[in-house]
């Protein structure tokens, strides 16, 4: 597998992002896995999962006003996105193989009463991995995300962007951060989405996740998702949902999810503006819900 590492000095002087960089070595495959750590280390933690083709940086506004309020917020780069190691075919990133290097990644860490914030792709990995590891879950905040089986009709704007990750030549990461946003990024910022894809050669795992998300019923990871869902239909821990009002893709997945999941029952489940990246849009009104149901864990 070959494997490429941007260069430290394309995250220089990021603005808003002042966090010391981690990383973790995955087994076996060598590869290293950058996340942000902050607040205490020995208080309970909240893992920030990010989507496509986004990176830790989303969570920018949000990482230190939930560390604020006594959590210990762990935000790492999927594989193949921000600081983390990018391999660089498209075959070489699968459900599978994300799945693995997540887990790795909290075992490694040995995180345990977690309380999972999750988008996007983090969503489609997060409540995977909650279901597979539910000793180390405590609570489940979503936003705009689900779990897809391959069961359900996908929406047509899913299926060109589909299609646009997969065959297009230009893929321009800050434009399509900047598309799912209500408000303008600034010129600084969409430098900062950019950042970790120095040329097309670092971007191949920002194209593969859309051909990964399950859309047909026997898709490879369909029998795993069917699975975490039989475990998320007998949740009785903590379920919120924080979507927002601008979505085309995930609009009505906060209603699926709260018919289906029992710890969704009697949650303060919000609505706040914003579109796809909705981190971008209302980060206090998302870590004010979060650190909300974290005190009542604690």
């Amino acid at each position: 597998m070959a494997t490429l590492r941007t260069p430290d000095s394309r995250f220089a002087d990021l603005p808003d992002y002042p966090f010391a960089a981690n990383y973790c070595e995955l087994a076996p495959s060598g590869l290293r896995m950058h996340y942000v750590d902050e607040g205490p280390r020995d208080a309970k933690p909240v893992l920030m999962l990010h989507g496509e083709p986004t990176w830790s940086y989303l969570y920018r506004h949000m990482i230190p006003l939930v560390a604020a309020e006594g959590s210990r917020v762990i935000a790492p780069d999927l594989i193949g996105f921000g600081k983390s190691d990018k391999p660089s075919g498209i075959k070489d990133y699968s459900y599978a193989n994300h799945m693995a290097w997540l887990t790795n990644l909290i075992i490694q860490l040995d995180l345990r009463d977690i309380t999972l914030v999750c988008q996007d792709w983090g969503s489609l990995l997060g409540l995977r991995l909650a279901a597979e590891h539910p000793e180390r879950f405590a609570a489940i905040v979503v936003g705009n995300g689900m779990l897809p089986t391959g069961d359900q009709a996908m929406p047509k704007a899913f299926k060109i962007w589909k299609n646009f990750a997969l065959y297009s030549p230009w893929f321009p990461i800050a434009r399509i951060v900047a598309s799912g946003c209500f408000n303008s990024l600034s010129p600084a910022e969409r430098a900062a989405y950019d950042a970790p894809f120095p040329s097309s050669r670092y971007k191949a795992g920002a194209r593969a996740f859309p051909r990964l998300v399950p859309t047909t019923p026997n898709d490879p990871a369909t029998t795993a998702n069917r699975a975490a869902w039989q475990v998320l239909e007998q949740w009785h821990k903590p379920f919120l949902t924080c979507f927002s009002k601008g979505d085309p893709i995930t609009r009505g997945g906060d209603t699926y999810m709260q018919a289906r999941i029992p710890g969704a029952a009697g949650q303060p489940h919000i609505t706040v503006r914003g579109g796809h990246f909705l981190q971008e849009n209302s980060p206090k009104e998302l870590s004010a819900a979060i650190n909300a149901l974290v005190k009542t864990l604690r």
